[in-house]
Parts: C-alpha cells; sequence; structure tokens
C-alpha cells in the first residue's frame, strides 16, 4: 500500500499551468483530419493547443461554471493569441460552455498515468 506523504506545512502548488480564454469548434471540422493526423470527431474529448506535444492530457477548468474535464491534445491552435485552447464541441458540453461563446479557463498538464484533475 502506497501512502502520500505531506509534510506538515508543505504547500502544494496546485496553481494552473496556463490562464486564458478557451473556444470551442465542432461540425464544420467533424471528421477532417487535425494536425496529428487522426480524423477530428466533435464529440470525443480532444483539444488543439499550440505547443504541446500530441498525446498530451490536459485537465481543462472553466472558470465560468466551475467545471473540469481532461482532455487529448491532437490538433494544433487556436491561431489567434487571445486564446490558449480550442476545445472540442465534446469537452465544451461537459464544460458547460457550448452557446456562451469564448470564456476563460485554467489549464493543468497532467502527468505521465494521471487521469484525473486537480482539486480545486
Amino acid at each position: 500500500m502506497i501512502v502520500p506523504l505531506i509534510v506538515p506545512g508543505t504547500q502544494l502548488d496546485l496553481s494552473a499551468d496556463e490562464v486564458g480564454l478557451a473556444s470551442w469548434y465542432g461540425a464544420k471540422f467533424h471528421k477532417r483530419r487535425t494536425a496529428s493526423g487522426e480524423l477530428f470527431d466533435m464529440k470525443a474529448l480532444t483539444a488543439a493547443h499550440p505547443t504541446l506535444p500530441f498525446g498530451s492530457l490536459v485537465c481543462v477548468r472553466s472558470q465560468a461554471t466551475g467545471r473540469s474535464v481532461v482532455v487529448r491534445i491532437n490538433d494544433r491552435g487556436p491561431h489567434t493569441r487571445k486564446r490558449v485552447i480550442d476545445l472540442s464541441r465534446g469537452a465544451a458540453e461537459v464544460l458547460g460552455m457550448v452557446g456562451l461563446g469564448l470564456k476563460p479557463v485554467e489549464l493543468f498538464a497532467l502527468d505521465d498515468g494521471a487521469r484525473d484533475c486537480p482539486m480545486p
């Protein structure tokens, strides 16, 4: 049994790796090739990021709704400096941001094997 050790007085760094605006894309790009070469599935939990390696897992937390989702990076974008990530429609639905336009988010890059978002 492995028990995580937290030394009293130690602060855990749960700050976001990146903060900014997120948008989403869907039907117009459904079944088109992404920058990684795979077909875009608007219902999958995927996203486009300008620099993270393809296959990276990222926790995206909406500052507007408080909801979070883990996405896999499979595309490049957004292609504007005003946004930090473009989400698939499926991921945007989980976050409750479909129909809301651009929304502020926090991004947390997940380590190998991690599948959950850090607690707020």
